[in-house]
């Protein structure tokens, strides 16, 4: 089986200073993972450039990279072959499709650009871009969804990446809208997420969704004294993806509340590799 696990996993170490993303493709090799999953956020060098696209006056034109970002680029990239590890799926925040401003959905799709570039770079195979927009969805903002979805696959084809969606957060939290979503733009695959959901609607959402899943974070929150995760029910929610023939990359995103991210994710996987197996 393959298993991997986001960075946003370890964001407080980060945030510490005590992880970077050289830190986390070691982490990765010790834990035992096949593939490595970053979240943008383990790549601020990348993402500083994405101001200066946002701030030029076309940012469609200014969504490249420039010699230092590529620099660095080479160096994750050689830090991950020196360990063996390919790159599986890079999650994007800030790059949303939907603002109600069009200057504001340029510069996004600027970002989004930028990050599906670095992703080809560094050989990945797949990219979550979020929806964005109110939760209610109504038929402008779905229509704008879509289409830039479309768009992006587009551009994302040139690298031989898939996008992705998330249920994450604004529309997508609501299972009818992912569906909708999903069945309107050929080609769009799902990162599920087995706890974004609305309130109420977790297990509606982990069951119809199943079956549209190209990617998961098995999502991990807290565990008793005996290594039991406690609040989730784990075992439910890959029952739905096994039962539906599930067959991608088991991507885990522990999210401990104690706090303690190493620990939760040597947890993690092993919980996920004898439920899995």
């Amino acid at each position: 089986m393959d298993i991997s696990i986001c960075s946003y996993s370890f964001h407080r170490l980060l945030a510490d200073g005590k992880q970077d993303i050289f830190g986390y493709i070691t982490a990765c090799k010790t834990l035992g993972c096949t593939f490595l999953d970053p979240w943008n956020g383990h790549l601020p060098v990348l993402k500083k450039g994405d101001a200066a696209a946002d701030a030029a006056e076309d940012p469609l034109r200014a969504a490249h990279l420039d010699n230092a970002e590529l620099e660095h680029l080479a160096s994750v990239k050689a830090a991950a072959a020196s360990v063996g590890l390919p790159f599986g799926l890079i999650a994007v925040d800030g790059a949303h499709i939907y603002e109600s401003d069009a200057r504001k959905r340029s510069a996004n799709r600027a970002r989004a650009y930028r990050w599906l570039e670095v992703a080809g770079r560094l050989g990945a195979r797949q990219v979550r871009i979020d929806a964005g927009g109110p939760e209610e969805m109504p038929d402008e903002v779905f229509g704008i969804i879509c289409d830039g979805y479309r768009d992006l696959i587009a551009r994302g084809s040139e690298y031989g990446l898939q996008i992705l969606i998330e249920n994450h957060w604004g529309p997508s939290k609501i299972p009818d809208n992912v569906i909708k979503i999903l069945e309107n733009v050929q080609g769009l695959g799902l990162l599920l997420d087995t706890h974004n959901w609305k309130e109420g609607l977790k297990d509606e959402g982990r069951r119809r969704c199943a079956a549209y899943a190209t990617a998961t974070h098995i999502k991990t929150l807290e565990w008793d004294a005996e290594g039991n995760e406690i609040a989730e029910d784990i075992p439910r929610a890959i029952g739905y993806l096994k039962q539906a023939g599930y067959r991608g990359c088991w991507g885990i995103e522990s999210c401990p509340k104690d706090g303690q991210e190493m620990e939760a994710a040597r947890r993690s996987v092993a919980l996920v590799r004898r439920l899995v197996r």
